[in-house]
């Protein structure tokens, strides 16, 4: 199998190549479009005072004309498309190489108060969400960011079988963002739902076949006034009727028209989305599902909303004054697009909320498919129920650059507390995170970064980076209580793996070592199960056989600090606090 950068290197080549050919083409087509043009002018030209011949020769020549418009117009919509996929693997390559920092940090999902979200980088700069959102929509980057959160331990095998399935097709994928970015939404999702399922029509039932029957009348009387039957008095005044009926409805008319320019966009994009995930045939009992809702109706959703779209832009038309005079007038046209929106709406408004709901996991998903795909020598942990919570070999942190990256096996049971000791940047806060996110990754459905791992899936729970607040007015050790009494109360009502760094480190050391160690005791006699990384080696000296040591190690080798980075059983004996400030000259 091809490397991920081999085929990102592949599909950029084969996309510039196609964006080439499409600028070629459209030269060509627009050179063509000016002879076409200019031929039919010269031809009406020589023909003039032939009337007969002269209407054949511009019906032909328009008729051309717009036939290759619309093949520029499909050809320029190619190009794009192309341009969006060349985009695309180029930021694949250069995310490889760990240039990623200026990608959407996920900041606005950031919770002091969630699980473990602040504890483990899971947003912000350099965070693991920043790493892996490949979302093109704001509702899917929100479907993601709620994926990374959620702490649920439900269809763990079902989501792995879906990521599974979307990493095998990653042309698929490209080609499913590439569509979705040529179209920019500035209406959320939310205010366009709300609208649409509290929507009140305003059109009344004979608008079903009035605007039809008025039609006809109008192009009756323009017939007959064209043809000096009758004088264009009947005509003039049939155009007034039509403005009086149509300007009762202004007011409600402007109002739909004002909200309906605002999803437009969104139905466009979403049309064509849909069209992408009808048109593919899906094996996993989730994304089978998914594809299911998008074809309960008689008509593929993708159509539904093409059709939705469609009447939008024909209510548009009234900005064109001359259209909206002549129109409303002859066709009574905008209470026509008015009463088929409004139809509309009342069909499928409890449907739409479900379709967008697809449309925002197949984005979401998306990214996780992709995360797979390029690190395609990860394992999808084997979910079991047994002794061991979590049994890993060769574990590592999936943003630590895995030339430098040192892994560790490890094998914690159920209600097994282990207490990490270790000088200063030995690894224990890396390690946490490092099992931190494995849990998350796991219960997402995600391969995880190891050579091996047997895991029974429990919920995550992090006390590790507790800050003070002064909107809050709460010092910094009243936090680390706040966020204590939060672990021990979410542990009575089911269980978590618990991970802590260094807590009450707002009190003094004896304080501190005493209440930790109860804090400890308190944990293990909820039967809790976790880990905590601490300097205070007097907590090693709890004598319970739930309670194991272990730590990272740390060496002066000719007035040289050297680390391992290798988690190893037992207490740590050597510190380097001092040997630090020696060394950086501070003392």
């Amino acid at each position: 199998m091809n490397s991920p950068n081999t085929f990102y290197k592949t599909q950029l080549i084969k996309h510039k190549a196609a964006v080439k050919r499409a600028k070629k083409r459209l030269v060509q087509l627009g050179v063509i479009r000016f002879l076409v043009f200019a031929s039919t002018i010269f031809a009406i030209y020589l023909s003039f005072g032939q009337v007969q011949r002269t209407l054949i020769i511009s019906v032909i020549g328009i008729a051309i004309f717009l036939f290759l418009l619309k093949k520029y117009g499909k050809i320029k919509y190619e190009k794009k498309l192309s341009e969006a996929l060349v985009h695309i693997n180029k930021e694949e390559i250069e995310i490889a190489s760990g240039d990623f920092l200026d990608r959407g940090k996920g900041l606005e999902f950031q919770d002091p108060k969630h699980f473990y979200s602040l504890d483990i980088d899971l947003f912000g700069k350099g965070s693991f969400f920043q790493y892996i959102n490949r979302t093109i929509i704001k509702e899917g980057t929100q479907a993601l960011a709620n994926a990374l959160s959620e702490n649920s331990t439900k269809k763990i095998v079902k989501r792995q079988h879906v990521i599974k399935e979307l990493s095998s097709i990653p042309e698929w994928r490209q080609l499913f963002s590439g569509i979705g970015s040529l179209i920019k939404t500035e209406t959320p999702t939310s205010i366009i739902l709300n609208w649409i399922e509290g929507y009140n029509a305003f059109t009344p039932k004979i608008m079903r076949w009035l605007p039809v029957v008025f039609s006809t009348i109008s192009a009756l009387l323009l017939g007959l006034s064209f043809l000096n039957i009758t004088s264009s008095f009947p005509a003039i005044i049939w155009l007034l009727l039509g403005l009086i009926i149509s300007g009762i409805y202004l007011k409600n008319i402007s109002k739909l028209s004002s909200n309906s320019d605002k999803l437009k966009d969104t139905f466009k994009q979403y049309s064509l989305l849909l069209n992408q995930i009808e048109n593919t045939k899906f094996t996993s009992e989730i994304l089978r599902e998914k594809h299911q809702k998008l074809m309960s109706d008689k008509k593929k959703s993708s159509a539904v909303f093409g059709e939705f779209s469609k009447y939008l832009d024909a209510l548009d038309n009234r900005n064109n004054l001359l259209f909206a005079f002549l129109g409303n007038g002859f066709l009574l046209w905008d209470v026509k697009q008015s009463y088929k929106i409004e139809q509309w709406i009342l069909k499928y408004n409890t449907k739409v909320r479900d379709w967008f709901e697809v449309i925002s996991f197949f984005d979401a998903y998306n990214s996780l498919g992709n995360f797979s795909f390029n690190h395609p020598e990860y394992i999808f942990p084997k979910i079991v129920e047994s002794s061991s919570v979590l049994k890993a070999k060769g574990l590592g942190h999936p943003l630590v650059n895995k030339t430098k990256r040192i892994d560790n096996d490890l094998t914690i049971n159920h209600q097994e507390f282990f207490i990490v000791t270790g000088a200063n940047m030995a690894g224990k806060s890396t390690f946490l995170r490092t099992v931190s996110i494995h849990i998350v990754m796991a219960n997402i459905g995600l391969p995880v970064c190891a050579k091996e791992s047997h895991y029974s899936p429990v919920k995550l729970i992090t006390s590790m980076r507790t800050t003070d607040s002064l909107t809050e007015d709460s010092s910094y050790f009243f936090s680390e209580l706040t966020r204590l009494k939060f672990i021990v109360d979410a542990i009575k009502k089911e269980p978590y793996f618990i991970i802590l760094d260094e807590i009450l480190k707002g009190t003094n050391s004896t304080d501190k070592a005493i209440g930790s160690r109860k804090f400890i005791e308190k944990l293990v006699s909820s039967k809790a199960t976790g880990i905590i990384a601490t300097h205070d080696l007097s907590l090693c000296e709890i004598d319970l056989k739930e309670v194991k040591n272990y730590y990272f190690d740390a060496e002066i080798i000719n007035d040289e600090l050297y680390f391992d980075y290798i988690f190893k059983n037992g207490i740590c004996k050597n510190m380097n606090a001092s040997f630090l400030l020696k060394k950086m000259e501070i003392i």
